[in-house]
């Protein structure tokens, strides 16, 4: 596990386009943290990394936002499991060629892909502690 600190929601969003660098298709990454980390700040910068110009929203009341196939942010607060997450047809976009965002992923730990990266972010005096694989 590598760390970054970051003082701003600027730098988070850079350190996001960094990262979206070196994701592939079907990558899953695993976003965790508290609300109110930056969970979506990086999101954003993801989402850029990658070429999408729409705006990244939480998509707490959607279970997932698709950003033109390229992306797809999961937020599974709401979730009970993952049978949930299967039955809303969520699990399919694993392997839909995108990259896959998601958020409060420890709600379907029994149905996300073995070969997952994970991205932390802490809040700290300095601002946040991001960590990552």
């Amino acid at each position: 596990m590598a760390v970054f600190i970051s003082r701003s929601p600027e730098q988070t969003i850079e350190f996001g386009i960094r990262y979206a660098k070196n994701l592939n298709k079907n990558d899953v990454i695993v976003l965790n943290g508290e609300m109110g980390a930056g969970k979506t700040v990086f999101s954003k910068g993801v989402a850029m990394g990658l070429g999408i110009t729409e705006e990244v929203l939480s998509p707490t009341y959607a279970y997932m936002n698709d950003y033109n196939g390229k992306l797809f942010h999961f937020d599974c607060y709401r979730l009970k499991n993952g049978g949930q997450a299967e039955a809303l047809g969520l699990c399919d976009y694993f392997y839909a060629g995108g990259v896959c965002l998601v958020e409060w992923a420890e709600n379907i730990k029994e149905v996300l892909p073995a070969n997952r990266k994970t991205v932390t972010i802490r809040k700290t005096a300095e601002g946040r502690e991001i960590t990552y694989d």
